[in-house]
């Protein structure tokens, strides 16, 4: 597992938007408007920067005046190099799983996620790998935002739109995927905002939980 932790700090960091139904649905209608009056047929992808890793028990910075939004999810990390995987063999290049909040401004498209909503320092906090076999139905996993120890989001993987391996292939037919890097399965619906001095915790079944302080900057 120490191998596995080491390889994701060399990887890249990709997410996918809207991948819960609960969230999509709630868009759906809007989506059917001007000026897209399409909805989204493929994965809409977002990344994180390098700047934006960050680890539980480590602050979390916002600025002043911005809203900063937590948000549970669970990150597939990958275990070899992958270029155009069908389905069916998606597993075979999963190395496993990690707990992840990502933390983001709120998205005023999610056709053209923003760089400064996902991208600021330390945004992205990323938990210790779980190996895929000690995983049991990766499917069906429970997420939870707590802050200051209140329930504020929930979600369930089974709510999920495409799975891991769906992402893989999707993802894989046009861009290579390499060892390390960290695809981000999606937030549910209900990010909760964060205020200076808050703690937040994201703990998602079986992947464990990372938490960390919120500061706001200059202070």
């Amino acid at each position: 597992m120490n191998d596995l932790n080491q390889i994701v700090k060399q990887g890249n960091i990709f997410g996918i938007a809207l991948n819960y139904k609960n969230l999509y649905s709630t868009l759906q209608a809007q989506f059917n408007e001007k000026p897209y009056v399409k909805e989204p047929i493929k994965p809409v992808l977002f990344i994180k920067t390098p700047n934006t890793r960050n680890q539980s028990g480590q602050l979390v910075v916002k600025r002043v005046g911005e809203v900063l939004q937590a948000g549970a999810a669970v990150g597939i990390v990958i275990a070899k190099a992958t270029s155009r995987v069908k389905q069916a063999d998606a597993n075979d290049h999963i190395a496993g799983y990690v707990v992840i909040n990502e933390l983001s401004l709120p998205e005023d498209s999610y056709y053209r996620p923003a760089i400064k909503a996902k991208c600021q320092d330390g945004f992205c906090v990323i938990g210790d790998v779980v190996a895929q076999d000690q995983v049991n139905n990766v499917a069906n996993l429970e997420l939870r935002v707590y802050v200051n120890g209140e329930l504020k989001q929930t979600g369930n993987t089974s709510d999920w739109i495409r799975s891991p391996a769906q992402i893989i292939e999707e993802i894989s037919d046009y861009m290579p995927l390499n060892e390390g890097d960290i695809i981000i399965t999606g937030t549910p619906l209900g990010r909760p905002a964060l205020l200076k001095g808050d703690v937040v915790r994201v703990e998602v079944d079986q992947l464990g939980a990372v938490e960390n302080t919120v500061q706001e900057q200059g202070v």
